[in-house]
């Protein structure tokens, strides 16, 4: 995110001159990264992505591919130009600090953190936000060819998750690079990506065992504490994004011989991150050894839209 807008956007349409775009980090949609968040076509207070959607919010100008975890982040995910250009501007130095952490500084109009802009052909222009602090490659005056190291993602500017912003603009206004012609609820078609891009209508995020339920902060950094034989609770738990008012999530959590639990849980409002967890406390000295099993199935209207098998061992 980078923060909700003054005035309501106004998504142009790209008539002429339009160039394909590359994916602008390097990940796996769907499997090490996902895409959170779509621009906003909705003229007043509401939102809508641009198939009439809720993965946006009021004033969203960008598409907002996150990772899976800090964990991700530290570890290090290169974000690539999507186009060959010119940078126009960059800037480096800002820390990687969830917008609500006390420690974050005062933003003082740079919600986009570090982050660099690049100039195309025929008015074309793409913007890379919230980079890792020390990890901007490139200079202002630069010329960059698609595919080229601009950074790393990170968490810096006004954030509540590792992610890159990348905004494309003609002429200075905001483009939806997925419909650059069309009004919101148009049909997803290939738009201005070299390869059409999934929309993918919210899922599991991630999946694991605990010897407690985690705090959520853990969750999302990656560093939830591991499930152990003789932990005094054995937890499943699962990390979603995009949740609608009425979606329901199934946890099961299975033993060597039997189920432990089984628990649904109905979502009563949308929300961007959602975290959810089921467990069984300890009986005896130590959990039965063999093999554990947790399922998250997310379902939506009576459908099931995604599913997340995961396994520990236990000795």
């Amino acid at each position: 995110m980078i923060g909700r807008l003054a005035l309501c956007l106004t998504l142009a349409p790209a008539t002429a001159g339009a160039f394909d775009l590359a994916l602008p980090l390097d990940c796996t949609l769907g499997e090490t990264c996902f895409i959170q968040q779509f621009p906003d076509h909705d003229p007043g207070p509401a939102a809508r992505d641009f198939t009439c959607g809720s993965l946006t919010y009021d004033g969203h100008d960008g598409t907002d591919f996150a990772l899976v975890s800090d964990a991700a982040m530290a570890a290090g995910v290169t974000v690539r130009a999507a186009a060959d250009g010119v940078v126009r501007g960059m800037r480096d130095g800002m820390a990687d600090l969830r917008i609500s952490d006390p420690a974050a500084p005062a933003l003082n109009g740079q919600d986009c953190g570090n982050g660099i802009a690049i100039t195309h052909a025929h008015g074309w222009e793409t913007q890379y936000c919230h980079l890792k602090r020390g990890s901007v490659q490139v200079a202002a005056g630069q010329k960059v060819q698609a595919g080229q190291a601009l950074g790393q993602v990170g968490l810096s500017g006004n954030t509540e998750f590792p992610h890159l912003h990348l905004t494309v603009r003609r002429n200075g206004r905001p483009v939806d690079p997925f419909v650059p012609d069309a009004q919101a609820c148009g049909p997803a078609a290939k738009g201005l990506w070299q390869a059409p891009l999934p929309y993918v209508a919210g899922g599991i995020v991630s999946a694991g065992f605990a010897p407690e339920i985690p705090e959520f902060d853990a969750v999302k950094a990656g560093t939830a504490p591991p499930a152990s034989d003789t932990a005094p609770a054995l937890v499943f738990w699962a990390q979603l994004y995009g949740t609608r008012k009425g979606d329901r999530l199934i946890l099961q959590l299975s033993g060597p011989l039997e189920t432990l639990v089984e628990e649904s849980f109905t979502f009563d409002r949308p929300q961007a991150r959602a975290f959810r967890a089921v467990g069984r406390k300890l009986r005896d000295d130590s959990w039965p050894p063999g093999t554990y099993h947790g399922t998250a199935r997310l379902m939506r209207d009576g459908a099931e839209i995604d599913r997340v098998v995961s396994k520990v061992i236990l000795p």
